[in-house]
């Protein structure tokens, strides 16, 4: 079977719009995370991350009627698609499928008194109330008329993406696949439920909000933000010359069969997932889901002892950037792609890995070789995905 794999990307997030942006803010641990001011009187100030540019206007086309999770996707898959040439494939011989977690909570939250009266409500409405949306925007941005799925699965929708966009191009069903999530879930139906389910940092002090594999801070930092990956197949990648920047070696997903807003805190389904998808390779280190909740980090923790013991290094990109629900699996991807290409492992922000002192934490830049990453997603009630990405 040939190999799948990836010939472009695009990313849109904090402080991040382009490849060498994201690539700096990497590779000298930036933190671009800000500060929210309180909305109303119920809420206090709280650190999140915040993309300053609009896309209400892409290469020249308005957008200002989509929503901001679907601007962001269509300003990424514009980027990746460009980056691996997509236009050499038939338009009906591409895939979109996209995922995300909030979708349009930001509009619907927004507009919200608009729809009990006629006369207010947004000619856009439906639009923001169909999920679906999200790829069918992307796919008519690009121009394409191939088949278009949207996931949304919590936050391992862009991992399941790749997974799927995968068995697409395996079974010949396809030729390319655009795939990845997008999410803008800044607003106060997101930030009072978290915080409502104690799982949201509180903390004003951006650098001790959203700080992974520590016991000394808790909570996460919410972010929004778009990732898109462009996949094929290595026969085709390489008989159009077009280069390769990565390959996935193996995507595995699973459900626990939770209750609602339950989890395995033992991490014995996330091991499961975890060993599956490495099989017998030993990576060059984990870019893990990690991202201030002890729960999840202990989990992490968990998984990477019982597999390697204390010989594979670990890290999390969340203390830079925060963590962006539905996208951050293929950001994760985007920023080991980076990683492999310029060889370095990205440190772990903010923590001194306090409680957390028995698994090698990268805590500075690590210039070596990178062969291989492992990237970790857990889900709101059970998800869990892992994908092993590999050197071309």
């Amino acid at each position: 079977m040939d190999d799948i794999v990836i010939t472009g990307y695009g990313i849109k997030a904090p402080g991040i719009l382009d490849k060498l942006s994201f690539l700096n803010v990497l590779e000298k641990g930036i933190c671009t995370q800000s500060i929210l001011n309180k909305t109303n009187s119920s809420n206090a100030d709280i650190v999140v991350g915040l993309i300053e540019d609009n896309f209400l206007e892409i290469k020249g086309k308005n957008y200002k009627r989509h929503s901001r999770s679907v601007r962001m996707a269509i300003a990424a898959a514009i980027d990746a698609s460009e980056m691996s040439n997509l236009d050499y494939f038939e338009p009906h011989r591409v895939a979109v499928i996209m995922g995300t977690s909030a979708g349009a909570i930001l509009e619907i939250e927004q507009y919200s008194k608009d729809f009990f009266d006629i006369k207010t409500t947004p000619i856009q409405g439906v639009s923001y109330a169909d999920t679906h949306t999200l790829s069918g925007s992307v796919a008519e941005a690009v121009g394409l008329c191939g088949p278009a799925f949207t996931l949304t699965n919590g936050c391992t929708a862009s991992l399941d993406a790749v997974s799927m966009g995968k068995l697409l191009l395996e079974s010949g069903t396809v030729d390319a696949c655009i795939v990845g999530g997008s999410d803008a879930p800044i607003g106060q139906w997101t930030i009072n439920g978290f915080k409502k389910l104690r799982a949201l940092s509180i903390d004003a002090t951006i650098g001790n909000a959203g700080v992974p594999f520590s016991t000394e801070h808790r909570g996460f930092v919410l972010s929004e933000g778009a990732g898109v990956i462009v996949l094929e197949r290595s026969q085709t990648a390489k008989a159009r010359r077009q280069r390769i920047y990565g390959k996935i070696e193996q995507v595995i997903s699973r459900n626990e069969g939770q209750k609602l807003l339950s989890s395995d805190t033992s991490g014995r389904h996330m091991l499961e997932v975890f060993q599956e998808a490495i099989r017998h390779t030993v990576p060059s280190y984990v870019n893990s889901q990690a991202l201030g909740l002890e729960v999840n980090d202990r989990i992490e923790s968990f998984i990477l002892k019982e597999t390697f013991g204390s010989t594979v290094p670990i890290t999390s990109i969340k203390g830079m950037i925060g963590h962006s629900f539905g996208s951050m699996g293929a950001i994760q991807i985007i920023s080991s792609l980076l990683s492999m290409e310029y060889g370095f492992i990205p440190p772990t922000i903010k923590t001194k890995g306090v409680g957390f002192n028995d698994i090698p934490i990268v805590l500075e830049t690590r210039y070596q070789a990178v062969e291989s990453v492992c990237i970790t997603t857990h889900g709101s009630s059970g998800n869990n995905a892992c994908l092993l990405l590999t050197h071309s």
